[in-house]
């Protein structure tokens, strides 16, 4: 496998969706991993691009068939990352982003210690609180244990590789940019990528 795996975290509200949506609305040698979620879809989005919903039923089956790579509970929903997926697209050198918390951010690392993970903060728990509530995508009980998770998710900030705070969109997202093409410069995939280019520069031939 020689495409890079990012992983990109963050509490809810604090924009990781967004930015990851922008993310490959500029690059598009970037594939997003949709996961597998029994949570309801929010207004506006479609499954099998923004999730792949399914019931309970159906992700514990594929659980028990090792079909996740990482899997994780979160906010009473359970989320998962299809491994055939993910390797799918790595063995085509291509470069996989995965939307996940940090349970499965953890569980990733694990199986794949080159994984790139990015931590996206807020700028403050004002502006968190604010988004959470004025989105209109979730009920109260829901926007209350998404709250009351926030502080436990952002103590594992310390996990990741890289951490952005997203004060202004246009510098987080040029943030991570710049974090996924320095991975695509670093010299073993360029030496892997540019193989025949560096054979001709380097065989000695005559002037």
């Amino acid at each position: 496998m020689t495409g890079n795996l990012f992983i990109i975290t963050a509490p809810s509200g604090a924009g990781k969706t967004s930015l990851v949506r922008e993310l490959l609305a500029c690059d598009a040698t970037v594939q997003k991993s949709v996961s597998y979620t029994t949570r309801e879809p929010r207004p506006g989005e479609v499954n099998g691009e923004d999730y792949h919903f399914v019931d309970e039923t159906q992700f514990l089956h594929m659980l028990s068939e090792g079909a996740f790579l990482e899997s994780a509970e979160v906010h009473g929903a359970r989320y998962g990352t299809s491994q055939e997926q993910v390797e799918t697209v790595l063995r085509e050198d291509k470069d996989v982003v995965l939307e996940i918390d940090w349970q499965g951010a953890a569980q990733v690392r694990s199986l794949y210690p080159q994984a790139v993970s990015i931590f996206v903060l807020p700028p403050s728990l004002e502006s968190l609180r604010q988004r959470l509530t004025t989105r209109g995508q979730d009920s109260d009980g829901v926007i209350a244990r998404r709250w009351a998770a926030a502080r436990e998710e952002m103590s594992h900030v310390g996990e990741f590789d890289y951490v952005t705070i997203n004060d202004e969109f246009d510098v987080a997202l040029k943030d991570i940019c710049a974090i996924v093409r320095t991975q695509r410069l670093k010299r073993d995939k360029q030496l892997r990528r540019h193989e025949l280019l560096l054979q001709e520069l380097l065989t000695p031939s005559s002037p």
